[in-house]
């Protein structure tokens, strides 16, 4: 039975389950989108939302106890400078976890696990910006 386990341990000693958690959550606040197994997504999205949580209110003490977990100071200043602040009306689920299916070695579930106000690039966006520039250039109105 699993009564009152704390945490997945992703069958993994400590050292390397801190490791994993720090490069998942660095990536995941670099593109703010990765993609993933299932049970990884859920361990991480808890660490995640916790520095978030952290980094809503920015001060010296905050931002040291971030820097000890992420040791990359880019992601740390992104965190705080961009991340928190859209995420400050929030009170937590800042996360999300989508589904894919099963990955095709192993069968393992993946997800991609995203920041909820992520924006997806579509290709709406290039085909306006090439229709503006299609206009002729000779100063003809073409027939």
């Amino acid at each position: 039975m699993k009564h009152k386990r704390g945490f997945n341990p992703l069958e993994r000693m400590s050292a390397h389950r801190k490791a994993l958690h720090r490069n998942m959550v660095t990536s995941l606040f670099r593109k703010e989108r990765i993609e993933t197994t299932k049970a990884k997504a859920f361990a991480v999205r808890r660490t995640a939302e916790k520095m978030i949580t952290r980094a809503k209110e920015d001060n010296v003490h905050n931002r040291r106890i971030i820097s000890g977990r992420l040791y990359d100071e880019a992601v740390v200043a992104k965190l705080f400078t961009n991340i928190a602040p859209r995420m400050k009306e929030r009170n937590g689920g800042y996360t999300r976890i989508i589904k894919l299916g099963e990955r095709k070695g192993d069968a393992a579930e993946v997800v991609i696990l995203e920041l909820v106000d992520y924006k997806l690039d579509t290709g709406e966006a290039k085909k306006k910006s090439k229709k503006s520039e299609e206009k002729p250039k000779n100063g003809s109105k073409g027939k």
